[in-house]
């Protein structure tokens, strides 16, 4: 189906992430990391990227900002999916160019609901 990219520091999010995603027929690349995330997103060129705010070095906030400034990767969409669940962090999220926000922890429907909601 789609190509999604999944960022996030904790290795059980990351399988549960992943897993959720292929059972839906997702292809999925993994990053425990933001660091050099705008090079991997313009070569994996993913039709959607899932990540954690919460994680060492550049958050996720600061990771779709600038993926959203990069000319190469702007144009794909981002779910947040953070323990982060105030309305104040949802609206940052946005402000900062997510396209979805999801809050841990969450069932598998609720992720699939959010990936086909991004991707139309």
């Amino acid at each position: 189906m789609s190509k999604i990219i999944v960022v996030d520091d904790s290795y059980a999010e990351l399988q549960l992430i992943e897993g959720c995603l292929k059972a839906a027929n997702h292809t999925v690349v993994s990053y425990p990391n933001s660091d050099k995330l705008e090079d991997k997103v313009a070569s994996e060129k993913p039709d959607l990227i899932v990540m954690d705010v919460v994680m060492p070095g550049r958050n996720g906030f600061q990771a779709c900002r600038d993926l959203k400034s990069d000319d190469r990767c702007k144009g794909i969409p981002i779910i947040l999916c953070t323990s982060k669940g105030n309305e104040s962090d949802k609206f940052w999220g946005q402000q900062q160019g997510a396209n979805g926000y999801i809050v841990k922890p969450f069932k598998g429907e609720d992720l699939l609901a959010a990936v086909k909601k991004v991707m139309g």
